[in-house]
């Protein structure tokens, strides 16, 4: 998902951080009475600013090793390092204040306004009044929301989406180099989470943390993940690699059950819309005077264009014969957008939205919603045709290599059977 700093490691609670290595070594943990630990023995190295996916059966102990890491669950056994540290034995409320954390119901404190929860954690760890006040300001703008309008309202006067990025919003305002995610957009509807899943990449692409994210969603994984590490009970490893070697090399059947049906058409999941053809289409502003949308469709060598709210989202398709019919009213006239994907959005988004739009070409919105262009129906689909192109080369390939190493093989044993005979 990232483009992976590779600067090294960030210590844990510096400020200007971008992201710090994860090192679990031989981590457990046991509860009393349970004859068998819910994780067992677990060790890997998490590289600064990569996003890692823990995936696997519900019960496989994902989210408990997750929560070790920042230690809201103490390990029984094993040693934590983050940017080189081991924060094993350290004070675990300072640990917390360092690592970001965001879960599936946002966690707002509904008391407080969308400011006062982002600027929980930098209060707490001292910051200035004048620069909390900056801070609140720049994260609601990271995540798409206008401060003007959000900085004063309470969770209840949001939409989950909305209450999401709050969430996230949080975990990063005080700059920590670690972000944990525990099914952060399990309780969302799947258009929303689609949407927060590409606001996520496109934070990730800007601030280079080292995420570790959780989700008992394979797709979710592929589209998020730099790495997926697939888990079996007790959080035992089963694979721990990219994608798309996931995808085209799953270690067992175990790790191939997680995969599923349809590969290629997972490998969707790992091509982005800003990768294919974003192209512009004629645009009107519900502002415009209706003259101006007249000769716009009349003129445009079109017979239809995009009308834009007063912020510049995506608001209906128009055609020609529409104003006509509805009298010259914009309100009754044309179609309403109903879905629209970001150029952080995957090819299997834009495909999805595009199948259920008329159009036959779905609206590529920026960080706030406003228009930035369209990608159509015949450019994903040679996309779609270049990726099974690929996958069948793939599997061409991956054929040859089985068959020259069953030859040789066979060669070895024929020879060995030779010098037997003769001796």
């Amino acid at each position: 998902m990232s483009e992976t700093s590779g600067t090294g490691t960030a210590p844990v609670g510096a400020t200007g951080a971008t992201g710090a290595t994860i090192e679990l070594e031989n981590l457990t943990k046991r509860y009393p009475g349970s004859p068998l630990p819910a994780v067992d023995d677990v060790s890997m190295e998490i590289k600064a600013g990569e996003t890692v996916i823990f995936v696997g059966p519900s019960g496989c102990g994902k989210s408990t090793t997750l929560k070790m890491i920042n230690r809201l669950i103490e390990p029984s056994g094993g040693r934590i390092r983050i940017g080189g540290e081991d924060v094993t034995d350290i004070d675990p409320v300072r640990l917390r204040r360092t690592i970001g954390y965001a879960i599936q119901s946002s966690g707002l404190f509904p008391h407080m306004t969308v400011a006062q929860n982002i600027a929980l954690v930098p209060r707490m760890t001292g910051w200035s009044k004048a620069r909390v006040r900056s801070r609140v300001e720049e994260m609601l703008d990271l995540v798409g929301l206008d401060p003007g309008e959000f900085h004063d309202r309470y969770p209840r006067q949001l939409s989950g989406g909305q209450q999401q990025r709050v969430g996230v919003a949080r975990a990063l305002a005080a700059d920590p180099p670690v972000l944990l995610m525990d099914e952060p957009f399990g309780a969302v509807d799947p258009i929303t989470r689609d949407h927060l899943q590409d606001e996520l990449i496109r934070l990730q692409r800007e601030l280079h943390k080292t995420i570790v994210f959780v989700t008992h969603d394979f797709d979710e994984a592929i589209k998020l993940g730099d790495r997926i590490a697939v888990l079996r009970e007790q959080s035992h490893i089963a694979q721990f690699d990219t994608p798309e070697a996931i995808l085209t090399n799953p270690a067992d059947d175990f790790v191939s059950g997680f995969v599923g049906a349809g590969a290629a058409l997972k490998r969707l999941n790992l091509t982005r819309v800003r990768d294919v053809g974003i192209t512009d289409c004629p645009t009107v502003s519900v502002e415009d005077p209706l003259q101006h949308i007249f000769d716009r469709l009349r003129d445009g060598g079109t017979n239809e264009v995009l009308l834009l709210d007063r912020r510049g989202r995506p608001y209906k398709w128009l055609r020609r014969g529409d104003l006509m019919r509805a009298k010259g009213s914009l309100a009754r006239a044309g179609t309403l957008v109903t879905d629209t994907v970001t150029r952080d959005a995957t090819l299997r988004d834009a495909l999805e939205a595009v199948l259920t739009d008329n159009t036959g070409r779905v609206a590529v919105t920026g960080r706030r919603g406003e228009y930035t262009g369209v990608v159509d129906m015949e450019t994903l689909m040679n996309s779609v045709q270049e990726l099974l192109e690929a996958d069948r080369l793939d599997a061409l390939e991956h054929r040859h290599d089985l068959e020259e190493a069953r030859a040789d093989r066979t060669h070895s044993e024929q020879e060995g059977f030779g010098g037997a005979a003769k001796a």
